[in-house]
């Protein structure tokens, strides 16, 4: 896999647009970056930014933008509502796909010598990039902020990492680290009282609130045995809170960092401020994503809200989408666009899915053109797609069929399975073309020479590789809906039989096309053991595929 590395620094200016467009020039000047978003806020007068590309390539961007921050950003005249500490903030690394976090830490450490040493800025390292445990959290580097800076650097405790130990004054001091992906999420409450919020903020938050005598808010703290303030837990691990007002819009928010999604969804988060701030005699009106997030944190919180409801969540990933922006309430305080949030999205070329996002009609005709591609294959794949589609059409009626509410569940798991499934058809539709196209590719090679002759073989024969194994995962897809679409034939909505018996021929004709494929490409390759074993694993499958075929329709039938 390519290696891919994300970085969301945050820079401390929000109301200069001169700036902050400087600024991500900087970033996009650099070959091989792609800036995904920026995010400016006024109040807090700070800029999240997010790009990804390359490990090297993301490590000169974040070096030019932080240089450029640095000239620009003048912090002994700097106000916000968000705490800082520098010119640029925090500048977190994140590994996507790729490389581990030992890669990611390695860049860190590289980004932020040179910041130190080129720059002459103090750089701290946190999260899995820390030299000391101490220092892992950001919040503890971060106490005092800007203003506390001079008295820091002057404790040998608070060393930096990299750079000076002096005060910048222009520039503060700035934060580098390699972590997890976190997501930054406000949730916005009806009151303008910050009080308000941040009790909502320590009901939710892991760290909770300190306990005290008497009085919760102004009684003294109550220490245990070695002197520590002894703290109630908040109900979700993983997620750090404040309370703030915002007066661009008028509210008060819980502002929260949630950094291990597989601990705390952001869904859950959500949820947990709701239950406060109702206890608290408040409501809960939506909420923001500042920045981007991963296309499954909002797929996660779709089928959340919808299991809620005692309904399907085998639907389409856009619908899935739709339910998390309407429960979620994130088109609150603006305009929520999934192509400008979600990164995977955002990521996505024209080129990337050119026939499985065509129209059906487009798609006919290029599968009717002169072109030898798409061809079977690629057909083969997009029928079995349609067939568990059908799977997933009669399982969603069915859950939600008059009378089977109790059903509900085992519909939508039904339904689950055969859209995942229909997905990956989907995608082996493009797939079997690239496959194609890459066999068509290594034979325009270059023939002259014998070193020629070997690499243009070799290229030949790892292409024809691929042109098998794509229709044989084609094959174990369209196989496995088979399950799906006989248990809707036995258990689902009598009205919809019939559809699921198309699905069953849906799936055989996939499983025959695909197979097809992978006696035709086997046929001209040098490995003959491959060959023949992936020839027998295809006409096993189209055997037990007529097998499944005919039972289905037959039950089919009797239904009838």
């Amino acid at each position: 896999m390519k290696k891919i590395l994300e970085c969301v620094p945050n820079f401390s200016e929000g109301r200069d647009p001169e700036v902050i467009a400087r600024i991500t020039a900087a970033i996009e000047a650099v070959h091989g970056v792609q800036l995904l978003d920026v995010d400016p806020g006024k109040a807090t007068n700070r800029t999240v930014v997010t790009f990804v590309g390359e490990p090297e390539a993301v490590v000169e961007a974040a070096f030019q933008a932080i240089k450029v921050a640095a000239a620009l950003i003048d912090m002994s005249k700097h106000q916000g509502e968000h705490p800082r500490m520098g010119a640029t903030d925090v500048c977190p690394l994140i590994p996507v796909s790729g490389m581990d976090m030992a890669e990611a830490v390695a860049w860190a450490h590289r980004l932020a010598q040179k910041v130190g040493e080129a720059l002459e800025i103090p750089v701290y390292l946190y999260e899995a990039a820390a030299t000391r445990p101490e220092r892992r959290n950001l919040a503890t580097i971060r106490a005092g902020e800007y203003e506390g800076l001079p008295q820091k650097l002057q404790d040998p405790n608070w060393a930096p990492d990299y750079g000076p130990a002096r005060f910048n004054p222009r520039s503060g001091a700035t934060v580098i680290g390699a972590r997890d992906f976190l997501v930054a999420y406000n949730v916005n409450l009806n009151t303008t009282s910050v009080r308000r919020a941040n009790s909502v903020a320590f009901d939710v938050r892991e760290q909770g609130r300190v306990l005290r005598e008497g009085d919760p808010i102004t009684g003294p703290v109550r220490k245990d045995e070695h002197g520590e303030p002894l703290r109630q837990p908040g109900a979700c691990k993983a997620v750090k809170a404040i309370g703030w007002y915002i007066e661009e819009y008028g509210i008060a928010q819980v502002s929260m960092n949630l950094t291990d999604l597989s601990t705390t969804p952001l869904h859950v988060a959500f949820e947990a401020c709701c239950k406060s701030a109702e206890a608290r005699g408040m409501r809960v009106t939506g909420s923001e994503i500042v920045g981007m997030v991963p296309l499954r944190v909002l797929l996660e919180a779709g089928r959340y809200f919808l299991h809620k409801q005692k309904r399907s969540a085998g639907v389409s990933e856009e619908e899935l989408i739709r339910m998390a922006v309407r429960s979620l309430g994130l088109d609150d305080l603006a305009p929520f666009d999934p192509q400008q949030k979600v990164i995977e999205y955002k990521l996505r070329q024209p080129s990337d899915a050119p026939l499985a996002a065509m129209s059906l009609a487009k798609f006919a005709d290029q599968t009717a053109s002169e072109s030898p591609a798409p061809g079977g294959g690629s057909i083969s794949a997009y029928v079995g797609a349609l067939g568990a589609a059908l799977a997933a059409m009669v399982a969603n009626l069915s859950s939600h069929k008059r009378g089977w509410d109790e059903q509900w569940a085992y519909f939508s798991n039904m339904a689950e399975r055969a859209q995942h499934l229909k997905q990956r058809l989907l995608h082996l539709v493009d797939e079997d073309t690239h496959a194609f196209n890459a066999i068509m590719a290594a034979f325009q090679l270059p023939k002259q020479t014998p070193e020629e002759k070997e690499a243009r073989s070799v290229a030949i024969e790892q292409a024809t590789r691929r042109a098998i194994d794509v229709p044989l995962q084609t094959i174990q897809a369209a196989l496995a809906s088979f399950d799906l679409i006989e248990a809707m034939v036995q258990n689902g909505n009598p009205n919809s039989v019939t559809d699921a018996g198309v699905g069953a021929l849906c799936a055989w004709t996939a499983t025959y096309g695909a197979a097809l494929n992978v006696e035709v490409n086997a046929a001209s390759l040098r490995d003959r053991t491959f060959a023949e074993a992936a020839i027998q694993q295809a006409r096993g499958a189209t055997a037990l595929a007529s097998e499944r075929k005919q039972a289905i329709l037959q039950a089919v039938k009797e239904k009838i």
